[in-house]
């Protein structure tokens, strides 16, 4: 009588002490892969919209900076092979850097599949991401901010070179930009006959993980 007893308040017990496991159990398991902090996708500008120029090939370069490793691969080619298994460049606070950008590989069939990323971010931790630049850029337009008056025509209205789209990975965060040649009626600096053109550079999308 006394052993049943004994094992009837362990059952209780037992039941008792069961929401409190489940409980503990809900707070301390397994975490979830944590989510990109920040993701931002950016519009052209207005005189984009207002006077389109789309294009069916573009040009691309991948950039990595304040990462120990890096790898972008695009259309079958690796962009960042200084990167791969080394630290890459740390860019001090008043470098210009971006200026310095230049989408050198020409051609590419618009579009292929997304761009592999994968990196190691200053504080060791590892990261992958596919960018779809064919969802960043599924309109196909040129981004710009040269009004109509200002465009050169040619043939049968204004012209542009291929559109330029750069991927950047920096520490944590990994960037789109675009930018492309667009000639223009006016000297974009007074007095320099050679600026006639523009190719300002814009943040397309971005996000930090």
């Amino acid at each position: 009588m006394h052993l049943r007893t004994h094992v009837r308040g362990f059952r209780r017990q037992r039941l008792i002490a069961l929401p409190f496991v489940l409980l503990a159990a809900l707070a301390t398991g397994p975490m979830p892969a944590m989510p990109a902090l920040s993701q931002e996708h950016l519009a052209p500008p207005p005189q984009t919209i207002e006077v389109p120029l789309r294009f069916v090939r573009h040009n691309f370069s991948a950039y990595c900076y304040n990462t120990l490793k890096c790898s972008v691969v695009y259309d079958n080619n690796d962009f960042t092979r200084l990167d791969n298994d080394s630290p890459s460049f740390k860019p001090s606070a008043t470098d210009n850097y971006k200026s310095r950008w230049d989408a050198s590989y020409l051609g590419i069939r618009n579009f292929p599949p997304p761009a592999k990323v994968k990196w190691t971010s200053l504080d060791g931790q590892p990261h992958e991401a596919q960018v779809d630049i064919s969802h960043l850029f599924r309109e196909q337009l040129i981004w710009h901010k040269v009004p109509k008056s200002d465009m050169a025509d040619f043939f049968e209205g204004p012209v542009a070179g291929e559109a330029g789209i750069l991927l950047e990975v920096n520490d944590r965060t990994a960037s789109v930009y675009t930018k492309t040649f667009i000639p223009t009626r006016s000297e974009q600096i007074p007095g320099n006959k050679n600026s006639n053109f523009r190719d300002d550079l814009f943040l397309a999308w971005t996000q930090t993980y």
